[in-house]
């Protein structure tokens, strides 16, 4: 071993590449979970989203997507809630996100924001969100900008979501839909499919090798911790 005297051996792992490259591969189409943050009869991030879903199932996932009209602000009021368990539900099934915000004063809306606020990082003994994929998209009112997607990317950290690294922003929303709400011909329909083709290589990649890529060194030596504490306490 180098000079790591912190290090306890026993539980340092060197990479299994055997383990990492050759998991157990699923059969079922990937489950691909999408929000967006406007609760407008227009709504662009919704039609934003519409479209991602269709290049989704194209791509062979399997889509949900939440509508948040009727979710409550966070506390105020219980987990319980029928649209707050949707919602958990829903993270809890799925294998990727995609989180659409419109951009508002300059960052996320408060709908966006809400709906990732009613998911836990923890979910009695599930991590919900933990080790899923990730794409971030906004819509713009005016000029080009990336406010609301870096925020996004934040949070998605945070969540601790394995967060891709393309993404998509189209300013002057109002111009790229058609009256029919579908989204018109255009460099940014375009970089839309490229976030969608790039989430669902993600998630194939990755999801079946959560568990050892979420592995730590630090929560192994909590673990052995615990155990050790355990057998060994004496008897009363």
């Amino acid at each position: 071993m180098p000079d790591t005297p912190n290090l306890d051996d026993d539980l340092f792992h060197p990479t299994d590449q055997q383990r990492l490259f050759n998991p157990t591969h699923s059969g079922h189409a990937p489950r691909i979970l999408l929000l967006y943050g406007s609760l407008r009869d227009r709504s662009y991030s919704r039609l934003m989203t519409e479209e991602a879903a269709r290049v989704l199932t194209g791509l062979g996932a399997e889509t949900r997507t939440f509508d948040p009209s009727g979710l409550p602000l966070p506390d105020d009021a219980d987990a319980d809630h029928p649209k707050v368990q949707e919602l958990r539900d829903l993270v809890t099934w799925s294998e990727g996100m995609v989180w659409c915000s419109p951009e508002r004063h300059g960052a996320m809306t408060g709908i966006m924001k809400t709906q990732i606020d009613w998911i836990p990082l923890s979910l009695g003994g599930l991590r919900p969100t933990q080790g899923k994929t990730l794409a971030v998209m906004q819509v713009s009112g005016g000029s080009q900008s990336f406010n609301t997607v870096n925020q996004l990317r934040i949070l998605g950290r945070w969540m601790r979501l394995l967060t891709i690294p393309n993404q998509s922003s189209t300013p002057k929303a109002f111009l790229e839909f058609d009256e029919a709400g579908r989204m018109n011909p255009s460099p940014f329909y375009d970089r839309m499919v490229d976030v969608m083709e790039e989430l669902m290589k993600f998630t194939v990649l990755t999801r079946d090798n959560k568990s050892y890529l979420l592995d730590r060194y630090s929560e192994r030596k909590e673990s052995a911790a615990e155990l050790s504490k355990r057998v060994n306490q004496k008897s009363i």
